[in-house]
């Protein structure tokens, strides 16, 4: 019952952070109060998508490791760059505008990368790498790019920061690859399949409440708000396409082109949100929750063109494979 669940919960994914957003906003006089617990969540939300991880994929990651370098040099150079370009472009002067679309950037990839990737039969083993190196370098990565792009203009507590990063993301992280290391594998799929739709429920209530606390900001609809919609889709939208292409410039495989298009799209907004609402005014957390509300939708999107597109592949000569 509860892998059924979990299916149907997968086949939601699109809609789920977009609602959660939006009952967050209705809901938030009654819900707000209770954002404190939104750490804890994500923790569970990180352990749960670890329990597959292993220190095999590790191993790989530094075997090959150009695959691995050339995504992360993409998530943490080249994007956060894009996006700075574009902000200050577009919003000149308003620093917690800007702060909180380069933070949408800055931060790691999303783990539900992987669910896309393995939905897309792309290669498993190198989003697996990304998403654990990503994971474990984030309480670095994440405050001093901030401090190298917007720490100028916005107070940032760097040290607290770092700390948020390791109990949130990296401990949960080990403690699900040790758990997965000392059962041989056992683990997960004993526990995976109950663990996984209760992941997917943690995640909507963690958007409604990371929503609630930035209603006030997203009521009330004005010229700046659909602006900031608008620049952060376009954004988001940029990364899967341009993460697409890299891909495909490169001359990588199906496989290899589908782990690079979810990796490179895909972020861990969730976590993004959470570090807004702990270290920003709530100015910043905006830009970070209205990404929310198409992220997982424009994974779908992409999602059905590298279907449509290798399937036309298949059919036009019987010797590709998928």
């Amino acid at each position: 019952m509860l892998q059924q669940i979990n299916r149907r919960l997968e086949k939601m994914l699109p809609f789920i952070t977009p609602t959660g957003v939006i009952l967050g906003i209705l809901f938030s006089a009654y819900i707000k109060d209770y954002s404190f617990i939104v750490p804890w969540l994500f923790a569970f939300m990180t352990f749960e998508g670890s329990l597959s991880m292993n220190f095999r994929s590790l191993k790989n990651a530094v075997i090959h490791p150009l695959p691995i370098i050339i995504v992360l040099l993409f998530l943490h150079v080249f994007m956060p760059l894009w996006a700075s370009g574009i902000s200050h472009t577009v919003f000149n002067g308003d620093s917690m505008t800007i702060t909180g679309i380069i933070l949408g950037m800055v931060i790691p990839t999303g783990v539900t990368s992987f669910i896309w990737v393995s939905m897309k039969k792309g290669n498993k083993a190198v989003t697996l790498a990304a998403i654990l190196l990503d994971a474990l370098l984030s309480p670095f990565i994440v405050p001093y790019s901030l401090s190298l792009l917007v720490g100028q203009k916005v107070a940032l507590d760097t040290g607290s920061m770092m700390i948020g990063l390791f109990y949130m993301i990296v401990l949960p992280s080990i403690l699900g690859m040790l758990l997965n290391e000392i059962t041989k594998g056992k683990i997960a799929p004993i526990w995976k399949p109950r663990l996984a739709p209760i992941s997917k429920i943690f995640l909507g209530i963690v958007v409604a409440l990371n929503g609630s606390v930035v209603a006030p900001y997203l009521a009330e609809i004005h010229w700046k708000l659909l602006l900031i919609i608008f620049v952060v889709f376009f954004i988001a939208f940029s990364g899967y396409l341009f993460a697409l292409f890299l891909g495909k410039a490169l001359k990588f495989d199906q496989r290899m082109i589908t782990a690079f298009t979810f990796l490179g799209g895909m972020r861990n907004i969730s976590a993004g949100a959470v570090i807004a609402i702990s270290y920003f005014p709530p100015a910043v957390v905006v830009p970070v929750v209205v990404s929310m509300l198409f992220q997982q939708t424009l994974a779908s999107l992409f999602g059905s063109f590298l279907d449509k597109r290798y399937q036309q592949q298949i059919e036009g000569d019987p010797s590709v494979t998928s």
